[in-house]
Order: C-alpha cells, then sequence, then structure tokens
C-alpha cells in the first residue's frame, strides 16, 4: 500500500525501474466506503475521518478549527458545491453547540441547508467530497503521481487513469495536454 507518487520507489523495491504501462483508478475506493469506521460515507454511522492513510488531520479536525471562510472555499472549491457559504455556515453553528464527530452528524447538519429532489445525489455528498479531497490532498498527489507515471513508463507507454469527477478529470487531461506539445 502506497502512494501513486511513490511509484518509482515502489518498482525499484521490486526490481522494476521502468514499465511499458500505469492504470490509476484514483480517488476512493467502495472498500473505503463500505467500512463505516473509515468515515468516508455519510451512508453509515461512522467518526468523521476520512483519511486515506490513517495520518494527519481527520476531517473531524478540520470541521472542528478551520473558519468559516476557510470552510466555504474549501467546500467550494474541493466539492463545487453552490451552496457552500450556506453549509459553512450550518457546520460553524452547529460546532458551537457540540463537536461534529460523525459522519451521520455532518451530513444531518449539510441536508439542513442542501435540499435535494428525489433521485438526485444526498445533500452531504459534494462537502464529503471536498472534505476528503482536502484532507488527502488528493489534488497535490495526483499532480505528483502524474509526474511519477512520466518517469517510469518507457517510451510510447501507455498511462490509463480513471478519474471521478471534474477536478481530477481537468488535472490529467492537463497534463497530458502538456506532453503533447
Amino acid at each position: 500500500e502506497a502512494r501513486f507518487s511513490h511509484l518509482a520507489e515502489v518498482g525499484a523495491g521490486r526490481g522494476v525501474v521502468a514499465v511499458d504501462g500505469i492504470v490509476m483508478d484514483v480517488g476512493v475506493s467502495s472498500m473505503q466506503l463500505d467500512q463505516a469506521e473509515r468515515g468516508f460515507s455519510f451512508r453509515l454511522g461512522g467518526p468523521l475521518d476520512m483519511r486515506m492513510s490513517q495520518s494527519g488531520p481527520t476531517a473531524a479536525d478540520v470541521i472542528g478549527r478551520a473558519s468559516e471562510t476557510e470552510l466555504a472555499n474549501i467546500i467550494y472549491i474541493f466539492g463545487e458545491e453552490r451552496h457552500s457559504r450556506r453549509v459553512a455556515h450550518a457546520i460553524v453553528a452547529a460546532r458551537k453547540e457540540a463537536p461534529i464527530t460523525t459522519t451521520q452528524g455532518l451530513a444531518e447538519i449539510v441536508a439542513k441547508v442542501v435540499r435535494s429532489k428525489p433521485n438526485e445525489i444526498h445533500p452531504a455528498t459534494r462537502t464529503f467530497q471536498a472534505l476528503r479531497i482536502f484532507v488527502n490532498e488528493e489534488l497535490d498527489e495526483l499532480h505528483r503521481a502524474l509526474a511519477a507515471a512520466e518517469r517510469v513508463l518507457k517510451p510510447g507507454g501507455r498511462l490509463v487513469v480513471v478519474s471521478f469527477h471534474s477536478l481530477e478529470d481537468r488535472i490529467v487531461k492537463n497534463f497530458l495536454a502538456d506532453r503533447g506539445k
């Protein structure tokens, strides 16, 4: 288990210096979502954690310490949530009453200010995505991973990146477009 950005080191440790192809499936996995104790999912009750590596600040730490402006920016930039200011305001108001430490607690707070229609995504989806990306520095890691892939790919090698949202997709497309010039 290692970060994609450590491709060269992991390969060298196994006697592999260059490869013909790399497939990166970025983002959270269904296995992580299905483990309530990991704190990635609002569907399952669990601690508000969201860390991939189990080190560093948790999502609860971010929720508990960030200013309203910082929270709004995190939720808007990484979750592309258009109601980010309302969500941040609700989080700050709620944490004055009691710490927000569970996935369901945060999901309930968000659902009070972000309405959804039947058959739409859960109101907390974008907020959870934003916190997960922020806590794990996923976009910075993706940049480093692409650079690492470039270093270990043989000439003519193939890189496949499976991304799940526009932020990741944009990074990958820009990286590849820059290499095509």
